[in-house]
């Protein structure tokens, strides 16, 4: 039996949520270590853990992978949560860096102002509503099935749904409009 994944990262989500959300569905155990202080993320420089000198990191069969795209990309893979051919991975890196884009703005509301937070606030949800959700409602729509690539969960999926329930965390009413969103947040 190999050991738990150990997650490097500071107590709040930031990019290691999507971490953990994909290894949730994998049904992967993992403990966290939280970077409580500034000499314990010089002690994980120190060790020449943190390539790019930055979190997260996460130890796993036997690494220390930093770069959260790069974390992600192996966890989908080692729990087959990556598609069954190359075309499926292309359709799901895709998708998901169509989220990714969407959550990069979340990413940076709480560091804005106040003001800022209210016109970024407006941003997410716009941009939500006519940019990225309609592209997600399609693809179901096309496709015809419960996920958005194939007929399994996958890595896409994942990231969408995390992306959905963060989007309605800042705006409540933004699925409104999305009759397969809904469906599809429903079936998760």
């Amino acid at each position: 039996m190999s050991e738990k994944p150990k997650l490097h990262y500071f107590n709040g989500r930031g990019r290691m949520e999507s971490i953990r959300w994909l290894l949730a569905p994998a049904g992967v155990e993992f403990e966290e270590e939280f970077l409580e202080s500034r000499e314990w993320y010089e002690m994980l420089l120190q060790d020449g853990a943190l390539l790019f000198q930055q979190v997260p990191m996460v130890e796993i069969d036997g690494m220390k992978m930093v770069q959260t795209r790069a974390i992600l990309s192996y966890i989908a893979g080692k729990y087959n949560l990556y598609g069954k051919d190359l075309k499926e991975r292309a359709w799901i890196d895709m998708y998901v860096e169509g989220v990714r884009d969407l959550m990069d703005l979340i990413r940076v509301h709480h560091k804005l102002s106040p003001q800022e937070q209210q016109k970024n606030l407006a941003l997410i949800g716009e941009k939500a509503a006519t940019r990225y959700f309609p592209v997600y409602e399609k693809i179901l729509k096309d496709h015809k099935d419960d996920f958005l690539v194939g007929n399994q969960l996958t890595w896409a999926d994942v990231q969408l749904i995390e992306a959905i329930l963060t989007v309605e965390e800042k705006v409540p009413t933004i699925l409104s409009e999305f009759l397969l969103l809904q469906l599809y947040c429903f079936v998760f």
